[in-house]
């Protein structure tokens, strides 16, 4: 297999894995770990894996110059988004999750207009409105949805939109980085000043976690949080980046709602409502006017 087949491949299996998070973390959060108190596991997880990876492969220094716009995505890449996840998912369902993180190719697009200068087209602008139109529906939607035991679908679909932005702002800064550092210099680096950051939020979830409660499901789920989810897609969205380009690998997301609902349908027996689908299609729907080549040209 040649190394482009490769990188799809890894692609896809990241894709997979994120469709699974949204339920397996539900597991989990926060019947047995707080959201936050779980985002300091995950960011410590992930720091100390890529400083030891870094410390016996790339050795690469930065430049100090660098460290504020390091500090900005360890902020929108490595806390923010990841906070605002957790608590989302913890309130809402599954596949609310998935279709709201849709809109994040997006985003990226708004933020690279605002920040880089980037042309904004008539097409893009219609794209542009019918995204967030989708996601703000999906928000709203939520207040009236049926909610489990201590769920506010609407807070989290929030929570959710404040993480898919975070994580879009994180793309656009890291951009000019990823010209000039290794991949895994600049992971090393968000993941830690991430821990920095989120440690005053979960510190005191964390110290109240009952480890003793935790059945062998539990445990299973934290370990496919903890390497999976955290390190595997990490370091396969990496590999996969030195061979394919980032719009390439970006289009995988839109993979992401079709697995997570057919995910959750076998865990939890849910299934995806008629006005969720309608929603979904509008953002599509903008995804397709805004990435679509006539969107560049015009």
């Amino acid at each position: 297999m040649n190394r482009t087949a490769l990188a799809h491949l890894a692609l896809i299996s990241v894709q997979v894995i994120y469709a699974a998070s949204y339920t397996i973390a539900k597991i989990v959060m926060p019947a047995y770990i707080l959201p936050f108190g779980f985002i300091v596991i995950r960011v410590f997880a992930g720091a100390a894996f890529f400083w030891l990876i870094h410390s016996i492969f790339i050795r690469e220094k930065i430049e100090r110059k660098d460290v504020g716009l390091l500090v900005l995505c360890g902020l929108f890449g490595g806390a923010l988004n990841q906070l605002c996840f957790f608590k989302g998912l913890s309130l809402t369902a599954p596949i609310d999750a998935s279709l709201i993180i849709v809109v994040c190719p997006i985003l990226v697009l708004v933020f690279a207009a605002m920040l880089l200068g980037e042309r904004i087209t008539w097409r893009k602008a219609i794209g542009i409105f019918l995204g967030a139109a989708g996601a703000v529906f999906l928000i709203l939607y939520g207040k009236n949805a049926v909610n489990n035991v201590g769920e506010n679908r609407m807070l989290g679909n929030f929570f959710l939109f404040i993480n898919a932005s975070s994580y879009a702002l994180y793309l656009v800064l890291v951009k000019s980085l990823i010209e000039k550092y290794h991949p895994i210099t600049i992971v090393k680096w968000v993941f830690t000043f991430g821990l920095i950051m989120v440690i005053p939020f979960g510190y005191h979830q964390l110290m109240e976690v009952q480890w003793h409660t935790f059945t062998q499901t539990v445990w299973a789920s934290v370990f496919f949080v903890l390497f999976f989810v955290t390190i595997v897609t990490f370091s396969f969205n990496i590999l996969a980046l030195r061979v394919v380009s980032p719009s390439a690998a970006s289009a995988y997301i839109y993979a992401q709602p079709f697995l997570a609902a057919f995910i959750a349908y076998l865990i939890r027996g849910e299934v995806i409502t008629l006005p969720q689908a309608l929603a979904c299609l509008v953002i599509f729907a903008g995804l397709y006017l805004v990435s679509s080549k006539a969107a560049t040209t015009e």
